[in-house]
């Protein structure tokens, strides 16, 4: 066998409670996995060990090792938990006050004890600089430079370890953010420093300077980090470079990363958007809600033709869950999700009013739930699963825990039952459903702001604990198919190996659409495409790039885009009946009808570069259904009956194509469960996948 057949591709995603370790061949078959615990100290322990297991268990060494991508919440977590850099800013004069500005509105209009987010530059750190360019590039007012010996004593008495630069309409000339990034760099060689038309060249100064301020904040730490992890590898054996999954769904270089560390946030939710993205369109299905359980969050994505939903704005660490504008603006491209703190170690408690909240606090990897024997005393959201007979002990990740059954009821009896007046088994039951309940909503809320229908969907579920709670969520949110893909357990570092090396870049240039500037549209799509290109070129060869370009539309006037995808070409006066019967089209689709005679504005413009990614073979038909292997019996408590009966237990490596169970039933695997309900029923289709159908009558 040659050295290229026979080479192994390794994606690894640090989560907060597990660490997941995909191996697969050059034909894509997955050759091992393993779920180790996350180890928070240090997060390559838990990697290496994920490493190690894998290899192990597929007989292979590192040296066999082509590619290598990794994802982690480090970043985020950074900027949740507030471990970041101490981070000082610079803006125009005149406008020290953007952060604490903001919108200029409440997120809670009549809440007296509102809690303003945490925007990281507190005032006495934000300093300002003589300078004025324009809105069209000019310089209104050049930058004075007498003054720098002055900025750089305050931001040595400030103990500032980065900066963020970001002056007003910096993303239409950058020429002073980088006249000053270089000064400044001289003088105070031991400062990170951050600035704005590099990281979002966008207009809206207050959503810019959050990007630039949240990127110089986490900066020095991830690029410790990347050091760090890509050495400790290299000392393990892996010799090739290690790519980075962003946010957007792509992969970039580490030097690209340790730049650009924001592009890091909700990176490992991005590799599961992607594989269940891979999964849509294996089955030919058009519209698709992704659902991703892990241990400390579950995420939710709407997937339509096979792509998930994109956005280029989200917000990190709300002060309000679910409320809009309590969090953090970041303006980058990602794909679109709402995740919410409803995980396997999502702690379950009662207040001082005798009610019941499950989450967004988390047990995490340490200690755990109380059923891993690690310390936890908290109940927990797998304790409800182990107590109510979903989880097997002594096949829970692996065996690598004793799972204690004993341990996981009676503290649910202590912090639940006891307090509420329940049995262990309703106060179990109540822990589930409260979760499960959140997810549905968090779900529904979702899909209608984005205007669809969530019912109509297909869920594709995975996770360590997604197929575990894949019908029971199904049902409260009144979806009817779910679909469990192989390998379900680490789907998101599955998802990794499935993305290209990319990377997507926004730039803001106001025009009206019947007035463009062609020449200067052109000559900017073409300086973005050369900046997207040195940054991808880290990763992947020439010959397997593509390019796709878009423009962000609206009618004069309004204050939200619509994304419309350009030509290939260069713009020309020909492409504007083009555009605007493209744009008009889009308007009409989402809000039922377009505006003649409206004037079309453009104000920001997108270029995503990198490698293609080949449509998936279709399933193959599989013969009349035939029954599986009974399989053992074992005790669950019904979902569905609200008591307890017997359920059947087989393992899904038993399973083959074409094979039909009738729920309830327990579908175990390495990393994870999947729960089939009493009112559902499961196929393996073509491509190994369990398809979940809900069944119509009772079940008995």
């Amino acid at each position: 066998m040659s050295s290229i057949s026979s080479a192994l591709r390794l994606a690894i995603d640090i989560g907060g409670t597990f660490t997941d370790t995909v191996l697969v061949d050059a034909t894509g078959a997955v050759r091992a996995s393993a779920k180790t615990l996350t180890t928070p100290n240090n997060p390559s322990d838990g990697a290496i060990e994920g490493l190690n297991r894998a290899l192990e268990a597929c007989g292979q060494i590192p040296g066999k090792i082509s590619t290598f991508i990794h994802g982690t919440t480090l970043a985020t977590n950074a900027l949740i938990e507030r471990r970041g850099a101490r981070v000082a800013s610079l803006t125009t004069q005149g406008f020290r006050d953007i952060l604490e500005i903001g919108y200029e509105r409440r997120y809670s209009q009549y809440d007296i004890d509102i809690q303003k987010p945490d925007l990281l530059v507190p005032r006495d750190r934000a300093f300002t600089i003589s300078e004025r360019i324009s809105a069209a590039g000019e310089v209104l007012l050049p930058l004075d430079e007498s003054v720098l010996p002055a900025v750089v004593e305050d931001l040595r008495a400030s103990g500032a370890e980065a900066l963020a630069i970001c002056l007003m309409h910096a993303y239409a000339n950058s020429s002073h953010e980088e006249r000053l990034r270089d000064l400044l760099a001289k003088a105070l060689p031991d400062l990170t420093i951050s600035i704005s038309s590099e990281i979002s060249p966008e207009a809206r100064e207050f959503d810019r300077l959050c990007t630039t301020a949240a990127n110089a904040y986490v900066q020095p730490m991830m690029a410790r980090y990347l050091d760090a992890f890509q050495r400790r590898f290299f000392d393990a054996g892996v010799r090739c470079p290690v790519l980075m999954m962003t946010a957007s769904g792509g992969m970039c270089a580490l030097e690209a990363a340790a730049r650009l560390p924001i592009r890091l946030v909700e990176s490992g939710p991005a590799g599961g958007a992607i594989l269940a993205a891979r999964t849509a369109a294996q089955l030919d299905l058009d519209a698709v809600l992704s659902f991703d359980m892990g241990g400390t969050t579950a995420k939710l994505c709407l997937i339509d033709d096979a792509r998930p939903q994109t956005s280029r704005q989200f917000e990190i660490a709300r002060a309000a869950r679910f409320i809009k504008g309590s969090g953090m603006p970041v303006r980058i491209p990602v794909i679109d999700m709402i995740e919410i703190g409803a995980g396997g170690g999502s702690i379950a408690q009662v207040d001082r009013l005798d009610r019941m909240a499950v989450g967004p606090e988390s047990a995490g990897s340490e200690p755990g739930p109380v059923a891993f024997g690690r310390g936890g005393t908290d109940p927990t959201v797998t304790d409800a699963d182990v107590a109510l007979g979903y989880i097997r002990p002594d096949l829970f990740a692996e065996g690598q825990f004793d799972i204690d059954v004993d341990a996981a009821r009676q503290s649910i009896a202590d912090a639940i039952a006891d307090p509420m007046g329940d049995s262990i088994d309703a106060a179990a039951r109540s822990i589930s459903r409260m979760v499960d309940e959140n997810m549905a909503s968090a779900a529904r809320m979702h899909a209608v702001e984005s205007g669809k229908d969530i019912t109509a969907r297909t869920m594709i579920a995975f996770g360590g604990n997604g197929p575990l709670h894949a019908c029971r969520l199904a049902r409260a949110a009144g979806v009817g198919r779910i679909v469990i893909p192989p390998n379900p357990g680490v789907g998101s570092a599955l998802g990794f190996l499935y993305a290209p090396v990319s990377f997507e870049t926004v730039r803001s240039y106001y025009s009206m659409l019947r007035s463009l500037d062609f020449k200067a549209v052109n000559a900017m799509l073409d300086d973005m495409e050369d900046e997207a290109r040195m940054i991808v070129r880290q990763g992947a060869s020439e010959a397997e790039l593509a390019l796709s370009r878009s423009a962000f539309m609206r009618y004069h006037g309004q204050g939200h885009e619509i994304e419309i995808a350009l030509p290939e070409n260069a713009l020309g006066l020909g492409d504007v009946a083009a555009l605007t019967g493209l744009f008009e089209e889009s308007y009409a689709a989402q809000f039922s009808r377009a505006v003649p005679g409206m004037d079309i504005e453009i104000l920001n413009w997108a270029l995503r570069f990198g490698t293609s990614v080949s449509r998936p073979e279709p399933v193959a038909k599989v013969a009349p259904p035939q029954l599986a292997p009974l399989g053992s019996e074992c005790k669950i408590f019904c979902d569905v009956l609200g008591r307890t009966r017997d359920a059947r237990h087989v393992e899904r490596r038993t399973l083959s194509r074409g094979m039909h169970l009738d729920g309830p039933v327990l579908i175990t695997e390495p990393q994870t469960t999947t729960f089939v309900a009493a009112d559902f029923s499961a196929l393996v289709d073509g491509a190994d996948n369990l398809v979940l159908t809900r069944n119509t009558g009772a079940p008995a």
